[in-house]
């Protein structure tokens, strides 16, 4: 069983973070499947390839210039070395980041656990909101969103992820609602894009509107995508509230809530250390939070300064570890315990290593068969016969299927908006609803997607399995694919602009 835990002496020999057998089982069994449907498509799928170009120092691809090629077939052996080779690729550098970044992550909060810091943030937490559950897990969700909305954050938030869930089990919720109201509410937030500099901002630059333009009509979409989380989640809440047994994990994480909820024996806990002890726990969690605002700090600086977004995660992770390892010893811990501790966090989360690089191989894949190209081309094809309202749903279709092999937003900015936005002249859609089909388009899948690094690392970090989390977010999908659509296609009845 995936998840954390907390308090007892055994319980501080496991990892705090790490990644469940069965959660781990189905997630590598989908994305096989994943790697062997993207092999066979580059055998059914003709080559070809569009001329490149050096724009801003990324490569963007030039309009009329594809042409097919005899490219040599992808030999059948290679679609299972992909997740070896993916390390030696162009996606290699921003690969070997993300495992960093995990590692840190699980480290930290490993540290955290073993200097009982986590406990006595969640009592203050608790102590504080517990009466007023509900206002907090909107300011929550607010919160989530809105960093993904304006700052364009959503692997960043990771960090965050552990605390809460485990928040939501002492507010008697599960880890279903704790992931909902970070990872969901991110990703949400993400999508919506006020001025997300990474879809929002690239995209219009690549199609050459005035920066974050279409601003009104935007905070229109993010008002309602709130709204829609915020109740979503609410009603779920409630409803395991007053039937527990009615969560779709109510048997996965049953100990881990009980743990959770209660409080009384936390607090039990850190009143019977003495008062040095707890002194200096007190001590080291004013350390961490000093880390997080240094963390935050970042963040806000990465969406205002150019060239520091690529630094943002790495930073984040080693503040997050160097956080978590000051934070430790100022607690009391030993040097010896903290390298323990270190030691049993990496080999906890370590599956997920497995897991990232067969995610990332799956674009590997149809990158090396040399067929991404021909999907693009006769895609804007069938775009160009059909009338706007089908355009803008086509356009929106391509970035959902785009999104399953490329996962980063600005990488699939500059292969694709240098198609589209001429194209969405010649059929009579604006630039700025073609940029809004493309953020819609880029951010809800990264939550149903296996293929995204971040959504198989939360859930291998719980007791959520994909099959669970599918099965408690379609509604939820469906809903945003069809408020995406209306959204679309209003923006196309009213020109949408500037243009």
């Amino acid at each position: 069983m995936g998840g954390w835990s907390i308090m007892t002496d055994r319980q501080h020999e496991e990892a705090s973070l790490k990644i469940g057998k069965r959660t781990f089982l189905i997630a590598f069994i989908i994305l096989l499947l994943l790697m062997i449907t993207a092999g066979i498509l580059t055998r059914v799928i003709p080559t070809g390839s569009y001329e490149r170009e050096i724009v801003n120092g990324k490569e963007s691809v030039i309009q009329n210039s594809f042409q097919l090629t005899n490219m040599a077939q992808l030999p059948v052996y290679r679609w299972f070395t992909a997740p070896f080779e993916v390390l030696f690729s162009s996606d290699g550098a921003v690969i070997l980041v993300i495992i960093f970044f995990i590692l840190a992550v699980s480290m930290a909060f490993s540290l955290l656990e073993k200097s009982d810091i986590m406990s006595l943030f969640i009592i203050k937490i608790v102590q504080r909101f517990g009466k007023m559950k509900y206002l907090l897990m909107a300011v929550v969700v607010f919160f989530f969103m809105l960093l993904g909305a304006v700052l364009g954050t959503f692997e960043e938030n990771i960090a965050l992820v552990p605390m809460i869930i485990a928040l939501a089990y002492c507010m008697g919720w599960d880890s279903l609602v704790g992931l909902g109201m970070s990872l969901l509410a991110s990703c949400f937030g993400f999508t919506a894009a006020i001025t997300n500099p990474f879809s929002i901002a690239i995209t219009q630059e690549i199609s050459d509107l005035p920066l974050y333009s279409g601003f009104g009509y935007r905070l229109v979409i993010f008002a309602v995508y709130y709204a829609v989380v915020f109740i979503f989640l609410s009603s779920y809440a409630r409803k395991i509230e007053k039937t527990p047994e009615k969560s779709l994990v109510f048997g996965e994480d049953a100990q881990l809530r009980a743990k959770y909820r209660n409080i009384g024996g936390i607090q039990q806990m850190l009143n019977q250390k003495s008062p040095d002890a707890y002194r200096k726990t007190r001590k080291a969690a004013i350390v961490f939070c000093v880390f997080i605002l240094l963390i935050f700090g970042m963040i806000v600086g990465a969406s205002l300064i150019p060239g520091l977004s690529d630094l943002t995660l790495p930073l984040i992770g080693l503040l997050l570890l160097v956080g978590g390892l000051v934070a430790a010893r100022v607690a009391g811990i030993s040097f010896r315990e903290r390298l323990k501790t270190v030691g049993i966090a990496a080999g906890g989360i370590a599956p997920g290593i497995v897991l990232i690089l067969m995610a990332m191989s799956v674009k590997f894949i149809i990158n090396a068969g040399g067929i991404m190209d021909t999907i693009l081309y006769h895609t804007a094809n069938a775009i160009m016969s059909t009338s706007p309202y089908v355009a803008i749903l086509l356009i929106y279709a391509l970035i959902l299927f785009l999104e399953l092999f490329v996962g980063s937003s600005s990488a699939k900015a500059f292969l694709v908006m240098p198609l589209i936005a001429p194209l969405s002249d010649l059929v009579g859609i604006t630039r700025q609803t073609s940029v809004l089909a493309f953020c819609f388009g880029d951010g809800f899948s990264n939550i149903i997607y296996p293929t995204n690094p971040v959504l198989l690392i939360c859930l291998g970090l719980t007791v959520i399995t994909y099959t669970k989390w599918m099965k408690w977010t379609l509604k939820l999908q469906l809903l945003s694919f069809g408020l995406a659509c209306v959204f679309l296609l209003i923006g196309v009845a009213m020109h949408y602009g500037p243009f």
